[in-house]
């Protein structure tokens, strides 16, 4: 089944991947067979124990094959097309993440699998897809959360083979990544909205402790203070009663329809009553109530040059880029 030839300058583990990814074509393996085990190609070959494993490690992490503790290597897929597997870690899917998914996969180009997983703001969740996986992938790419020690997970993963999504982690600053500035991008967008938003009375930021990046609080801390605007900073809407000649500032979908419900129920008007600023742009804030005013990331932008990095082998760190779209609700 395996086959090695000397000088004919195809290096020896890569003959070892040939043999198996042959093997699979022609019929003699399919998913689910035992393949012969590191030392027996070592010992029929006269090959180095690192050779065979250098070929194994590759066919494992574009999951061609498995391995199962005290038993050996399984072949996991008949698709040796796939030349590259990235493990996709999200904090949860919405319809921006969806955007940035969809560019990352058309600007990867055919034959790399992406697999996606989500930890859903739960650190233990988190930590298993990590460990679960390790060793299985060519790259990881992963958005944490306010978790309070992030890096002592993603440390088990080889460094160069890591991109961080999304916030610049202290933690995790020796590792690639596309960034958002929370702090900056919410002050700066706030000031260039200044001549609309000084009609409120008062600025509300719906933010929630656990799912929002402490940035984008501070940021905003910054601009109510130094520009002398009266604030609140609330986890939820639940039980709120709203006030004419409020702005509210949201970073989740959730609290922006209960708002537009809210306002209903009480007959008030949307940008002359009540002021709304949503964090990130999608169809519907075009859409609904004439259109909701947004600060938004370039989410396609993000998922090509997460691409772009991973193709190219950067190793850098990248500030995504971030707009206001002034709409009806302000």
């Amino acid at each position: 089944m395996i086959t090695i030839k000397a000088k004919i300058g195809i290096p020896k583990y890569k003959q070892i991947i040939n043999s198996i990814e042959h093997a699979i074509l022609s019929g003699t393996l399919k998913k689910g067979d035992q393949i012969p085990s590191i030392n027996s190609i070592k010992d029929n070959h006269k090959l180095s124990r690192d050779t065979v494993l250098m070929a194994f490690n590759e066919l494992k992490n574009r999951g061609i094959i498995q391995s199962i503790v005290g038993k050996g290597y399984y072949v996991a897929s008949e698709d040796v097309n796939v030349t590259q597997k990235i493990f996709l870690l999200f904090d949860e899917l919405n319809s921006f993440k969806e955007d940035l998914y969809n560019s990352f996969l058309e600007h990867l180009g055919d034959n790399i699998q992406v697999d996606i997983f989500f930890h859903h703001f739960n650190e233990n969740v988190f930590s298993k897809l990590i460990n679960d996986n390790a060793g299985d992938y060519n790259y990881y790419v992963i958005m944490p959360a306010n978790f309070t020690n992030t890096s002592k997970d993603v440390k088990k993963l080889p460094k160069d083979k890591v991109y961080i999504l999304d916030r610049n982690y202290e933690d995790l600053h020796e590792y690639a990544a596309i960034y958002q500035d929370f702090e900056k991008v919410i002050f700066n967008n706030l000031t260039k909205a200044w001549y609309l938003v000084k009609k409120y009375k008062k600025t509300i930021l719906i933010f929630s402790e656990d799912k929002q990046p402490q940035g984008m609080l501070k940021g905003f801390s910054m601009f109510c203070k130094k520009n002398k605007m009266p604030y609140e900073v609330i986890n939820s809407l639940a039980g709120r009663v709203l006030e004419k000649g409020e702005l509210y500032i949201m970073p989740d979908d959730n609290s922006l329809l209960q708002i537009i419900k809210k306002m209903k129920s009480k007959n008030l008007k949307l940008a002359k009553d009540i002021g709304i600023i949503s964090y990130n742009d999608t169809l519907l804030k075009e859409i609904v109530e004439g259109g909701i005013t947004t600060i938004s990331t370039d989410f396609n932008m993000m998922g090509q040059r997460l691409a772009e990095m991973i193709l190219n082998k950067e190793q850098v760190k990248v500030e995504n880029p971030n707009k206001l779209i002034i709409r009806n609700s302000l």
